[in-house]
């Protein structure tokens, strides 16, 4: 996580929990030329467009008064989805006994790039995942992304 993104959680968490979500994730990336800075909600029932209106007008203010991000950038306030991008441990934590999909930087020593499976356990060093009653533990260090898997 940038130093940005923990400066614009640690600003916006109890505001967006006051109004009774829950800050998902904060992404604040390059796209082209252009910066955008992600905010991600959730609540029980969901999220729909006037909350995540709702939510971009109380928090607008304060990011902006704050003044972390001396680039121009776009503010998008946003659910998760239904297919969630896993990047912090209490993100791993929630979705233990769950099917992922990794990615990998490069291939591994099996030649692979990419797996799927269920999330068995994790620590700062290794994510472990059953793969057809295989575990299998990959390194931290060599994965792009660990996104949820939704069986439609």
């Amino acid at each position: 996580m940038s130093k940005v993104e923990e400066k614009v959680e640690k600003l916006i968490k109890k505001k967006i929990e006051d109004l009774g979500y829950r800050l998902y994730d904060v992404e604040y990336s390059k796209e082209g030329k252009d910066y955008y800075l992600n905010i991600y909600i959730d609540s029980e029932k969901g999220i729909d467009l006037n909350d995540c209106e709702k939510v971009n007008n109380e928090i607008n203010p304060l990011i902006d008064s704050a003044d972390f991000i001396k680039d121009s950038y776009f503010l998008v306030v946003s659910s998760p989805g239904i297919e969630r991008i896993l990047r912090k441990d209490r993100h791993l934590e929630e979705n233990i006994g769950e099917e992922v999909n990794i990615k990998l930087f490069k291939k591994d020593e099996q030649g692979k790039k990419e797996y799927r499976g269920i999330l068995k356990k994790f620590d700062k060093e290794k994510i472990e995942i059953e793969v057809e009653e295989n575990e299998i533990n990959l390194d931290r260090k060599n994965i792009s992304q660990i996104k949820t898997v939704y069986n439609w």
